[in-house]
């Protein structure tokens, strides 16, 4: 009996997440749906640290389907440095993020090292996360409408307080960058962590909450216009649990390597304008994002700010890769 009321518990706090996410398809997936992707790649993929000379420092934010209570709001900060040892190109990076849907919150800190190779005109990276993550739940939030028959604000089932816990959460990835092009492909969660969350020392207060596998393709290229100061940026990026999928293509112009501006098309989801400037060693990205689901009966979009700060690095070695931005990889 002990055992068929811990199973149920388990469900309900699954169920009240979902509710509590209005629907989120990601509710099960702490990954934000970035979508500057192409400026911070190293949020999907680990290999996409210290590509070139220079520390970068990176915090944004993404506030989704304004409008709407409790809509998923993300903040994000990352610092990535390349280094040498043994002789050979390394990177090393640090992720902090924080997410909240409805009552639903994700903390996550991790570390990130890279392996770089050149070859082919280009440069391989093989890359490892390794961090923690804390999830919490606010149970003393919830509130039962009175017209549902099946629960009551007394229910066992439903936590009656803040109930959290935390797990080891593993990423890796790899990517090549060429002059021209860079490619890249990941894994995050990669041992799909189960996370107890606790509210108390006994044993029936133990829920639970199953993080999902996820697996991304990012891939873009940096195309100058010849006897012009314009550059054109297409990428592509699509991801995938093997039981839902999504993928988006982004076109983006930039001009004399200052202003830049673009369109995204998220399929089934939502379409994208973007605009961005950069000046000496600074970058700051913002995103527009109107939803074409049903979604958009509800809110009037989604805004994504990034702000990046890039600090020069002599590692004693021509950097045939001469960007300044992660903007590019």
């Amino acid at each position: 009996m002990q055992l068929h009321k811990s199973y149920i518990r388990k469900l309900a706090v699954a169920l009240l997440m979902a509710v509590a996410s209005w629907g989120f398809k990601a509710s099960a997936q702490i990954d934000a749906q970035l979508t500057q992707y192409w400026a911070v790649p190293s949020y999907y993929n680990p290999s996409s640290i210290g590509n070139v000379d220079f520390i970068h420092i990176t915090a944004g934010s993404k506030l989704q389907w304004i409008g709407v209570k409790h809509a998923p709001m993300n903040f994000l900060a990352m610092a990535d440095m390349p280094f040498k040892f043994l002789g050979k190109r390394w990177g090393t990076g640090l992720l902090l993020q924080q997410e909240s849907v409805g009552l639903f919150s994700t903390q996550t800190v991790a570390a990130q090292l890279a392996w770089k190779k050149k070859m082919l005109g280009g440069t391989l990276s093989v890359g490892v996360q390794v961090g923690l993550l804390n999830q919490s739940f606010k149970g003393d939030s919830v509130r039962v409408p009175d017209t549902d028959q099946a629960h009551t604000n007394a229910d066992d089932a439903i936590p009656k307080g803040v109930v959290n816990g935390r797990a080891l959460d593993v990423a890796a990835g790899v990517s090549f960058v060429h002059k021209w092009f860079w490619i890249a492909a990941s894994t995050t969660h990669v041992t799909a962590p189960t996370i107890t969350l606790k509210a108390g020392e006994n044993e029936e207060d133990l829920y639970e909450f199953n993080t999902g596998r996820f697996f991304y393709l990012m891939a873009g290229s940096n195309i100058p216009i010849k006897n012009t100061l314009f550059e054109i940026q297409p990428s592509v990026f699509a991801k995938t649990d093997t039981k839902f999928w999504q993928a988006e293509a982004t076109l983006r112009v930039r001009y004399n390597k200052f202003l830049s501006g673009g369109f995204a098309y998220r399929h089934k989801d939502a379409v994208s304008a973007m605009f961005g400037a950069e000046f000496k060693n600074f970058f700051v990205g913002y995103a527009y994002d109107f939803p074409i689901s049903s979604m958009n009966k509800a809110t009037h979009g989604s805004h994504e700010l990034f702000l990046n700060y890039n600090v020069k690095l002599n590692l004693g070695e021509v950097n045939k890769n001469k960007h300044k931005s992660i903007r590019i990889m």
